[in-house]
């Protein structure tokens, strides 16, 4: 239920969750099972299940229309000197659902290898076999008929997806003119077609499956599904519009103790407690933000802010990993007909919204799902794969640190780590790209290409006063400085260039050179020996987060899309070395701090080759779980 402000206050909570998106609510949902308990939910953004925004968040194929919006927090980083000095948009939800109801609707995991390395790290109880169990519970999958399994490649493994989870995930119904070439031509370059990519191998060519309810042509997202069909329960209450500024840590019995959080709405200021525990899950860039608001974090970082230290913890805020992202645009056959089309013709648009309403099909029930994960030995030349080998066995060696060896036994082409999938490619006609712009009556296919596993770590802190402020509150947006490319992230840079061939090699294949005319940008190069310079200057000059995806909308609106690759490991699981290594134990309990949670992205110790939106969700199904099971031992 949503209770006025007043009326929230003097509940009497046993739980206060801060943050009402993806990992929130469905922490929310699972505690409020027992209705023993009381569950409050604080979310600063407003609640958009009653149809406010227009469509711009529900309706497939409108993805990104939310973006830059009120919906959005609208977070920049820092100039990044390995960018050429960019500063890059970083959308957060802020919104009734987070980031699950901006977010490009992929529904994927990881590498099983990518879960063992969090128990390498001594996080016991989070490796692929642990987590698979709330992967399957977070979802209903909807498995394609027959039919739609030869047609379009849609084949998948039964055991290892849900089949009564709240979000609804399915194989989306029609697919893009450009799909019918993609797994042809990926296995004509040597890539398989993976039977299952959610069944714990991110390598090979298959269909992106999406968070989408197959029968409504709706988004299914944490509000729609963890929240709204237990909206009604007594005990489960949330709070829209209103802004944590920090949380209540008191020294009770002679520890450091989290009892409630300080709250606004409106212009009224109050502190709400609760008798059990605080859950923050506002994500990688406030989750770190809030902890060090409250006195957690590194000494010269709350001090230089004003804020009094109760818990030093250098890690609060570090660790900070994303994935980075290039667009190569081609010139396609003129034929074509592609989202642009749509976005920029008031007709088609008045069109495909009557298809929409009417009948629930057209062009906003069509996704881009042509997916491939290729391994480094896959995109690279066997001389580069021995270079980067040995470069990242260097920086393992340099920094002894067993992150970094983990991350450094993918580019040996001896071990199993060979096999995970380092570079994302995801086709789809259009014209993605945010730097390159389209020519009147002429068509464009975009191929976006990630980076699955970056050396590239930065950081996210609340900023240092200055003369003109006092006290640095949450109304001042965190310093986000992913470094990218910098340090060891030179390695990140020299693979995304590598990649690069493999980009033009796929579009220069049949059949889906079929359709393509040429490469126009980066323009194509020839010369071999000036090629990978022209790769390098292209990745340094014009990477992107895999938030940048820009769309012209209505011929003005420029808008930033993600497929929740949101970054992670800012408030990360410490393993074997503890508080010396992260923010949260293995249970998700913050250090030196009795009665709070970290529950989200943010606790991730290494990036996951994948969209992130399904471990989330699994993150937040096992954290609900542990509470639930730590306190029911108690009582």
């Amino acid at each position: 239920m949503l209770p006025d402000f007043r009326t929230f206050c003097q509940l009497p909570l046993h739980y206060v969750i801060v943050g009402g998106g993806t990992a929130g609510l469905a922490v929310a949902a699972r505690l409020s099972e027992d209705p023993e308990v009381n569950v409050g939910v604080i979310e600063a953004g407003p609640s958009a299940l009653d149809g406010e925004d227009g469509g711009a968040i529900t309706v497939p194929g409108r993805y990104g229309e939310a973006i830059g919006t009120v919906y959005d927090w609208q977070f920049a980083t820092t100039p990044q000197p390995g960018l050429g000095g960019r500063s890059l948009p970083w959308p957060r939800g802020r919104v009734l659902g987070g980031t699950s109801a901006l977010n490009f609707m992929a529904w994927n995991r990881g590498h099983r290898e990518d879960y063992d390395a969090w128990v390498k790290l001594g996080n016991e109880g989070w490796g692929w076999e642990d987590l698979l169990p709330y992967f399957r519970r977070s979802e209903t999958f909807h498995k394609p008929v027959a039919a739609h399994q030869e047609e379009y490649h849609s084949s998948f493994e039964a055991e290892v997806h849900g089949t009564d989870g709240p979000l609804q995930t399915t194989h989306i119904k029609q697919y893009g003119a450009a799909h019918q070439y993609w797994h042809a031509t990926l296995n004509q370059l040597g890539l398989v077609s993976s039977h299952d990519s959610l069944a714990g191998s991110n390598c090979g060519v298959w269909n992106m499956v999406c968070t989408i309810d197959p029968d409504r042509q709706e988004r299914s997202y944490s509000a729609s599904a963890y929240y709204a069909p237990v909206a009604s329960r007594a005990n489960l209450y949330v709070l829209t519009d209103a802004t944590v500024l920090k949380l209540l840590i008191e020294m009770v019995d002679g520890e450091w103790t989290a009892t409630g959080v300080r709250v606004r709405y409106g212009n009224e200021e109050q502190d709400i407690k609760a008798t059990r525990e605080i859950i923050l899950s506002a994500g990688s860039v406030q989750s770190p933000q809030i902890l060090e608001l409250s006195g957690i974090g590194r000494q010269d970082v709350l001090e230089a802010a004003g804020i009094n230290v109760k818990i030093h913890n250098a890690n609060v805020g570090e660790n900070l990993q994303d994935h980075m992202m290039t667009a190569t645009i081609f010139e396609v056959l003129p034929t074509l007909s592609s989202r642009d089309d749509i976005v920029n013709d008031a007709i088609l648009r008045e069109a495909a919204d009557r298809a929409y309403y009417s009948s629930r099909i057209g062009p906003w029930t069509v996704m881009p799902c042509s997916v491939a994960y290729c391994s480094l030995s896959q995109v690279a030349l066997p001389r580069e794969s021995i270079e980067l080998h040995n470069k990242a066995q260097q920086v393992a060696q340099e920094t002894g640190r067993l992150h970094d060896k983990l991350l450094a036994a993918q580019f040996d082409p001896e071990t199993d780590g060979s096999l995970r999938g380092q570079v994302e490619y995801l086709f789809d006609l259009g014209n993605w790209s945010p730097y390159f712009q389209s020519e009147p009556g002429k068509k464009y296919a975009t191929m976006l290409q990630m980076l699955q596993y970056p050396f590239s770590r930065g950081s996210i802190h609340i900023p240092p006063q200055t003369d003109k402020l006092g006290t640095i509150t949450v109304d001042d947006k965190p310093i986000i400085d992913p470094r990218y490319y910098l340090g060891s992230g030179e390695i990140d840079k020299q693979v995304m260039a590598v990649a690069q061939r493999m980009t033009k090699e796929i579009c220069r294949t049949e059949p889906l050179a079929e359709i393509i005319r040429e490469q126009v940008f980066p323009p194509p190069c020839e010369d071999s020996r000036a090629e990978m310079d022209i790769y390098d200057h292209f990745v340094s000059n014009y990477t992107v987060t895999d938030w940048h995806r820009m769309f012209i909308l209505l011929f003005t609106l420029l808008l930033v899309l993600d497929s929740l690759n949101i970054a992670v490991g800012t408030c990360a699981m410490g393993g074997r070395d503890g508080a010396k290594a992260g923010v949260v134990d293995e249970r998700l309990r913050v250090y030196g701090v009795r009665g709070l949670r970290v529950i989200d992205a943010s606790i991730m110790p290494l990036q996951v080759g994948a969209h992130i939106q399904a471990t989330v969700y699994a993150i937040a199904e096992k954290g609900a779980a542990m509470i639930q099971a730590d306190w029911s031992d108690s009582s």
